[in-house]
């Protein structure tokens, strides 16, 4: 009888560590094939115009991840052509978009160049460094309220900052400009937790056809470019 009863109870300790075993791959597999979400933010970059194919990078980020790092992501797109911070700011303070903040498991924030250009007076043919100044200052205050939103909603989430470039690399004086706005971004975004600055302006120091669909926006080539630097840049 005795006997019998020390079977039975090894027998039953071996059913439970066979359904605890399965129960822990059934976990694991379901982590494994979990989506996570990537919200990108900013202006008509990050929206993708230029490319002809309509992706531009963040949608081939989506691709690239999935065919390359075998990471299920899903990108929400939220840029807006010609936004500036303060389009931003109010997006971001959005009912639908706010909720996206919390759940989301990356952020891409693409947003600087709209505010630059504006602020000298919608071009870049002459540079006023007075006006340019006043609109910098407007520029930090911007996104130093977008990044505390953000870290509000969502304390965790690694945020990828893309610095800006310079769209007429053969000017030595708005490389200055684009220079000094990079440098006041990466003081600004260093204050937070898991934000990572990656600089875009090294990919596109020669103006191209190759690169470029028109004298601000890249195309496909141009696209992909910045896909490989934040693919490189930060480790998935």
């Amino acid at each position: 009888m005795k006997k019998i009863l020390i079977y039975a109870a090894s027998l039953g300790l071996v059913v439970a560590a066979g359904v605890w075993v399965v129960n822990w791959n059934q976990i694991k597999n379901n982590s494994a094939e979990e989506t996570e979400k990537m919200v990108a933010l900013g202006d008509s970059l990050t929206y993708g115009i230029g490319d002809q194919s309509g992706h531009g990078f963040v949608e081939d980020l989506e691709q690239l991840l999935k065919d390359n790092k075998d990471a299920s992501v899903q990108v929400e797109n939220y840029g807006i052509p010609d936004q500036q911070t303060d389009g931003l700011l109010k997006q971001v303070k959005q009912t639908n978009i706010k909720s996206d903040l919390n759940h989301a498991d990356y952020f891409i924030l693409f947003i600087g160049t709209n505010d630059l250009i504006e602020s000298n007076g919608g071009d870049l043919t002459s540079i006023n460094e007075e006006k340019i100044e006043s609109g910098k200052k407007d520029y930090e205050n911007n996104l130093s309220e977008i990044l505390n939103i953000i870290r509000n909603e969502n304390k965790d989430a690694p945020i990828l900052f893309l610095g800006l470039y310079n769209p007429y690399p053969d000017s030595q004086e708005i490389e200055e400009e684009v220079t000094d706005w990079n440098q006041k971004s990466q003081s600004i975004v260093d204050n937070y937790r898991r934000i990572k600055f990656i600089s875009t302006n090294d990919l596109f120091k020669e103006k191209s056809e190759e690169y470029f669909s028109d004298a601000l926006h890249p195309n496909k080539k141009g696209y992909d470019l910045i896909t490989e630097k934040i693919v490189k840049e930060y480790d998935f």
